[in-house]
């Protein structure tokens, strides 16, 4: 059931959440929107100052991970990239499954337009929410909330022109091994406006791949990608 008129369900919007706020103030504003504190007596603080803050707050997470796990991405690809992971779209969608609509305090007349179901009202509310979580607990517990709807939204994503082979191969150690992951350049060839590098990988010092590349990043990639055939093949 909705909750219209105050805030006796945030426990559960808090479990949803994942995270326990220590002042449930800024979950308070957070999922306040502008109608309901027009039509209140008196002062009512509404979400679009943390909305303005969660955005920010976004960015600069989704940009962090991408920038670090896409790392032959030019920036023009990280840009769409981050822009397909940021609109209003992928956010309504993150917080439809956080059922946010049920937990949204709305003035009538927004109420009976179906306020709960607006995409735009949904987007913002999760980024308000998001700048809840950032001013309640800091940049970790934030990271840790989005990440957890971006990484399940890139395997998704198309026209990403590659592979990320270093995160895959990363996952596989962590699941599979015990053991540490290492890349080292073990040879450059070519002249210095054509360089090529040749990289291995290990796994607690045992060499499992090559590969080849005009940057290192390429070639540490192609190396991932060489390694887990390998591991693919022998498990096979």
């Amino acid at each position: 059931m909705p909750c219209v008129n105050g805030f006796e369900n945030l426990s559960k919007l808090e479990e949803n959440l994942g995270y326990t706020f220590k002042n449930i103030h800024f979950l308070e504003v957070g999922v306040t929107h502008s109608s309901y504190a027009n039509e209140a007596r008196g002062h009512i603080e509404y979400n679009e100052r943390q909305e303005f803050l969660g955005d920010a707050v976004l960015s600069i997470i989704v940009s962090d991970y991408i920038f670090e796990n896409y790392t032959e991405l030019p920036e023009g690809e990280l840009t769409k990239l981050r822009a397909s992971l940021v609109c209003e779209k992928s956010l309504c969608e993150f917080s439809t499954e956080l059922h946010m609509g049920e937990f949204l305090r709305l003035g009538h007349g927004e109420e009976l337009m179906g306020g709960r179901e607006r995409p735009s009202i949904l987007a913002d509310a999760f980024e308000a929410v998001l700048a809840a979580i950032y001013l309640d607990g800091g940049i970790e517990p934030a990271t840790k909330f989005v990440l957890g709807f971006v990484k399940r939204s890139l395997a998704h994503v198309e026209n990403v022109p590659f592979k990320d082979y270093k995160t895959l191969l990363q996952e596989y150690v962590q699941h599979y091994h015990s053991g540490e992951l290492e890349y080292k350049v073990i040879g450059m060839s070519g002249p210095d406006h054509k360089r090529v590098f040749t990289m291995c990988v290990s796994i607690d010092g045992v060499v499992y791949g090559f590969g080849d590349g005009g940057t290192k990043q390429e070639a540490g990639q192609n190396a991932a990608r060489a390694t887990l055939e390998l591991l693919n093949r022998d498990n096979a």
